[in-house]
């Protein structure tokens, strides 16, 4: 089943609020209090809640497992880079048409988390299904940013892939990187109107624990079936979270689970 909510650490629900409704055209879901705010993003919800401040363990460094960014998909990258500048809003790349045909850019929000904008159906280097392929090109040039994906760095592509299959996440194409040293290669599970980007690379990677009082990613929420070598990690309100093999914290709602 699909990524049906995002949550993001803040120290300041009420300036988070702002940078998303203003840059990401996102839609409040309800009443935003001072700890917590529910953003529309199309083909999923933003979740950020209030945390204090923290030192993270995350980098940006996509070697590191688990976490990478959050991908939303835009109409046109340029307009919208520009008004990022414009406030002074950090970058970790500029706009370029990137591997795939597709444009795209990298900055990062008020609490760190970094955050991709990209433009244009991606071309893959393989499909692998042609239907998942065609059902992600349907859904056209978003009107304001939809959420796309969350991006992930991993161990195994094929592992990865397996561990996601209980949660209806198929690998639906692949993209080679080969002017990359470090051996770098993206696979993109898709499951309903969400993907998760698989980035797998042949250098040496980085563990990092699960960080859940830090600013920043703090889990992804799916629908579906617990898949089997998920870790339970905690209990967060009612809803258990668990760690995948790679270091991602997510919490699944469904009726079955195999834990």
């Amino acid at each position: 089943m699909p990524i049906t909510n995002v949550i993001i650490n803040t120290t300041d629900v009420a300036r988070s609020l702002d940078f998303y409704t203003k840059f990401a055209q996102a839609e409040p879901v309800g009443e935003p209090t001072a700890d917590r705010a529910i953003l529309d993003m199309v083909t999923a919800t933003l979740e950020v809640r209030r945390v204090d401040s923290s030192p993270s363990s995350w980098i940006p460094d996509d070697l590191q497992l688990g976490f990478r960014h959050i991908g939303f998909k835009v109409d046109q990258i340029d307009p919208r880079a520009e008004a990022l500048k414009a406030a002074d809003v950090p970058f970790h790349l500029d706009p370029l048409d990137a591997t795939g045909g597709v444009r795209i850019c990298f900055f990062y929000d008020p609490d760190g988390t970094l955050l991709e904008f990209v433009a244009g159906d991606l071309q893959y280097a393989a499909v692998h299904d042609p239907e998942g392929v065609r059902a992600e090109r349907a859904l056209g040039v978003p009107e304001r940013p939809r959420f796309d994906h969350i991006a992930v760095t991993v161990h195994d592509q094929v592992a990865t892939a397996a561990f996601y299959a209980a949660l209806d996440f198929s690998l639906i194409g692949t993209l080679e990187q080969p002017q990359d040293p470090r051996g770098f290669s993206i696979g993109y599970l898709k499951s309903g109107n969400t993907v998760l980007e698989v980035f797998t690379y042949d250098s040496a990677k980085q563990e990092r624990r699960p960080q859940l009082d830090a600013p920043g990613f703090r889990c992804v929420q799916l629908a579906g079936v617990v898949p089997d070598g998920a870790q339970p990690l905690t209990t967060d309100g009612t809803q258990q979270l668990l760690v995948d093999p790679n270091g991602l914290v997510f919490a699944v709602s469904g009726e079955r689970s195999s834990l």
